[in-house]
């Protein structure tokens, strides 16, 4: 760790560290722009830069596009980010109140906490983790992979069939190409550009920049309504550590835990802290109306869950949510492989995610306190200007990766795609992760039954990945469960 921090602190990965944090701030404040969006955009931009400092870079703009969306979440009730939208709560309320320094200045200090505590877990499990994840073999990694795609599905927002559907379009856009194990092509339908299959770059930067594109064109334009910059000065004293303190290690270790279950995501860690913190309070009344604590446990919460998330990515090549499918892809161009042997085979990789998180919450306080005024203003730049902006970016950077513009076409229509998909309401988490998961999955599986000889009960004999399945199959009951239990009460109430 002292290794990587020192590399992390030359002269050329700070300042890509610096520069990734600032931009994901920026974006982070502005409503409809999105950090996956951010990093789908700038990943083709990594493709020639040097593995360090292309993690360095994606780090610092997820840390500072999920910090970001916190000032339009306080001054304009329009979070720039889903993780922002338990900050409106109270913290719009303590504007209208003429407070909105105050609730600023809250919201900075707990989305530093959340990040260094989430931090503390990410460097003390990751090693021993990745240590335990080597013993795994082939069952091991299919059935960790099935058992992520259904949780990932069981706690999506929404209907499970539909998160499963989604999931399974994403595992079937995933097939065509090379079949590696016989080495013949498959479901290219007669096109040579598909025998590499579609692009992960293309696939991602449709699936979210396109789509938010064509989202917002055709959406009428939202008046912002009254804007009033922030004073340069952010109260905050230390009493306030001691006030809410237990509040923000509470709400750390809530974001953190639900940051490790695959595709719950930020927003609902932070909405689970803010209903814990309002039951542990001695004036709930308040919360909704201008509370410093609801602020406080929604940005601690959110923070921390970059933190769990990145866990089971650096350790097990599992993506806990779409931006960490998106950094997979990031570690995969650069041939890296996520996992145990990440930390075997490219311990600066590993260790460097690690500090790179670590250096890039400090970053983000030293940036957001000394620039909140200024990027604040940012939300008034008309969005059409924004938009255009960005899809120059998104046709550039996808014809970049392989100077073809069949992945500009693949690009819009995945864009379209992606549309499709969240007016049925399929929740895209899932159908890109089931992109990202499906090639893994194919060849462990494969794998294990050529091990096995072809018999399925073979994983009866393996505990880890028994262990895997049912925790998978649980999880596909979940919501059926809870709902039967949900309706006994009811009646019992009654």
């Amino acid at each position: 760790m002292l290794d990587a921090l020192l590399v992390l602190f030359q002269v050329d990965n700070l300042l890509f560290l610096l520069c990734g944090t600032a931009l994901g701030i920026v974006v982070g404040a502005i409503p409809g722009l999105t950090a996956s969006m951010l990093i789908a955009l700038t990943l083709p931009l990594t493709f020639h830069m040097d593995p360090v400092n292309a993690v360095t870079l994606l780090i610092g703009e997820y840390v500072g596009g999920i910090s970001g969306g916190l000032i339009t979440a306080i001054l304009l009730r329009m979070p720039g980010t889903p993780s922002s939208i338990v900050t409106t709560f109270d913290g719009y309320p303590m504007a209208q109140q003429g407070k909105a320094e105050r609730a600023l200045a809250l919201g900075i200090m707990a989305s530093v906490v959340g990040g260094l505590v989430s931090w503390a877990f990410l460097a003390g499990m990751s090693p021993t983790l990745a240590h335990v994840a080597l013993q795994f073999g082939p069952w091991e990694y299919f059935a960790l992979v099935l058992m992520a795609l259904f949780m990932l599905a069981a706690l999506a927002s929404g209907s499970l069939v539909k998160a499963l559907l989604g999931a399974a379009l994403g595992m079937a856009f995933a097939l065509p190409g090379i079949d590696s194990s016989v080495g013949r092509d498959r479901l290219t339908f007669g096109f040579d550009s598909l025998l590499s299959g579609f692009g992960l770059l293309p696939v991602l930067i449709g699936a979210f920049a396109i789509s938010q594109i064509l989202r917002e064109a055709a959406a009428p334009a939202k008046a912002t309504g009254p804007f009033r910059l922030p004073d340069r000065h952010l109260p905050v004293h230390v009493s306030d550590i001691r006030r809410h303190g237990p509040n923000m290690m509470r709400s750390s270790v809530i974001g953190t835990w639900i940051g490790l279950l695959p595709g719950i995501g930020g927003n609902v860690a932070a909405l689970i802290s803010y209903s814990i913190a309002r039951q542990f309070s001695r004036n709930p009344e308040r919360f909704g109306k201008g509370e410093e604590a609801g602020v406080v446990a929604g940005e601690t919460a959110n923070n921390a869950a970059i933190g769990g998330a990145l866990i089971p990515l650096i350790t097990m090549g599992i993506p806990g949510s779409v931006t960490e499918a998106i950094l997979i892809g990031a570690l995969t161009i650069h041939n890296l492989q996520p996992g145990p042997l990440l930390f075997q085979n490219s311990p600066e990789i590993a260790y460097g995610i690690i500090a790179a998180y670590l250096v890039a919450n400090i970053l983000m306080l030293i940036l957001m306190w000394s620039t909140v005024r200024y990027i604040a203003a940012i939300a008034q730049i008309p969005r059409a200007g924004l938009l255009g902006v960005i899809l120059v970016f998104c046709v550039v950077g996808s014809f970049a990766v392989n100077n073809s513009f069949f992945d500009v076409w693949v690009m819009i229509a995945f864009g379209v795609i992606g549309l499709c998909l969240e007016l049925a309401k399929v929740p895209l988490g899932p159908f890109v992760i089931g992109f990202v998961l499906a090639p893994i999955a194919e060849e462990q599986l494969r794998a294990s039954m050529m091990m096995s000889d072809g018999d399925v009960t073979a994983v009866l004999q393996r505990p880890f990945a028994l262990v895997f399945l049912v925790i998978a199959f649980a999880a596909l009951l979940w919501p059926a469960v809870s709902a039967h239990l949900a309706k006994r009460v009811r009646r019992t109430a009654e």
